[in-house]
């Protein structure tokens, strides 16, 4: 399995390397008068106008501030371990993952050497890129709510939006579409799209995904980037958890740097919310993710994608369900789980207990550990 690991890892920084010097030159600033993808998907992702109550933007959930993860999502009141939705009575079902340094996931695919799927958006993967993630929130009823994908471009174009004139500009100058010509009355039956809509829907997706692989998601800035340069020094206690986090804690088996994940998928055996076992989450094994082969589901269940740890410190609840309130308890549940410490997990089965649980951490390498996770925080500019 560690073999299986280090090729997934191998490939990470490949991915990484193409990734970045991509990120780095959209760093560059355009000249003036010259529309670019990025300025459009900044727009775009920072718009309230664009859900059903003009109340949440993309960085309603993946705020800049918070890591790029919801700053909401605390421990209580408890149903705000998920995102409330454009209608705020309406919540999401699973902890909204970090947007930062989603860049670097590769598409979706079934890693046959190594056994694995690896890649993708969202918990489950079943988005393939950042632009195909794109596409999802705004027609989502637990998120932004938008009726349509006419919804979202009559959003676009309606003029109380104080973006729309820029939105005519950008997109006649990027893509050649003049928003002000297609007809966005409302479609009946909604499924039935104008295909102008379809293809400025697409092109909005696309320019969110521009954006999203722009530096400023993925700054490399954080003490542990500093001390790999040679330009700062871990504490005694960092450096002790550097030290456990890639030997006895086994943490870097799936969260290998720089990017401190492999982008595979595992069962970590996480307790559900609430002790409710009625309806548990299947994850990758759910059928949600159609490139997921129909004989693999049972293999998937229980299993979600293994977060980067990059501004971890700055995103809690931690765990698909959000059941962790702090980095001292998920380090705690990795270290004990499987022991009778902690209810019995959501889902029982394809629980990964080879590479957590039994680490016989003491408490004081649990804090080591905690104090390393910090260093992953990027620096604010």
């Amino acid at each position: 399995m560690i073999i299986k690991k280090i090729f997934i890892f191998c490939l990470a920084v490949l991915v990484t390397l193409g990734l970045a010097s991509t990120t780095l030159a959209k760093k560059k600033p355009n000249p003036p008068g010259l529309a670019s993808e990025a300025t459009l998907g900044k727009l775009l992702y920072f718009d309230r106008n664009l859900s059903a109550n003009q109340d949440q933007a993309c960085a309603s959930c993946h705020d800049p501030n918070a890591g790029w993860a919801d700053p909401l999502n605390v421990r209580l009141p408890v149903q705000f371990q998920f995102s409330a939705g454009s209608f705020t009575d309406l919540f999401g079902g699973r902890n909204a993952p970090p947007a930062g340094y989603a860049m670097f996931s590769p598409p979706f695919f079934f890693d046959a050497a190594a056994g694995l799927y690896t890649g993708g958006q969202f918990w489950d993967g079943r988005a393939a890129t950042l632009k195909d993630q794109a596409k999802g929130p705004f027609l989502n009823p637990v998120e932004m709510a938008m009726a349509d994908e006419t919804a979202v471009i009559a959003a676009l174009k309606d003029p109380a939006n104080p973006n729309a004139v820029d939105y005519q500009f950008y997109f006649l100058q990027l893509y050649g579409i003049d928003l002000s010509a297609i007809d966005t009355t409302p479609v009946v039956p909604p499924a039935v799209q104008v295909p102008a809509v379809i293809t400025a829907y697409d092109k909005l997706a696309q320019a969110i995904g521009e954006f999203e692989k722009t530096e400023i998601f993925a700054p490399f800035s954080s003490k542990w980037d500093e001390v790999q340069a040679g330009n700062a020094t871990f504490t005694p206690l960092e450096a002790q958890g550097e030290l456990l986090f890639n030997t006895k804690a086994q943490c870097n088996l799936c969260h290998p740097g720089p990017l401190f994940t492999d982008f595979t998928y595992d069962n970590l055996g996480i307790p559900p919310l609430n002790g409710d076992y009625t309806n548990p989450d299947l994850g990758l094994g759910a059928g949600d993710n159609s490139l997921v082969a129909a004989i693999d589901l049972p293999l998937q269940e229980g299993k979600f994608k293994v977060s980067s740890l990059r501004n971890i410190a700055m995103t809690p609840p931690y765990g698909h369900n959000g059941f962790f309130a702090t980095l001292k308890e998920i380090v705690h549940f990795y270290n004990t789980a499987g022991d009778g410490t902690w209810p019995a997990p959501e889902v029982n089965v394809n629980v990964n207990r080879g590479e957590l649980g039994n680490l016989l951490l003491t408490p004081q390498e649990e804090d080591a550990v905690v104090a390393f996770l910090k260093t992953l925080t990027d620096r604010t500019p």
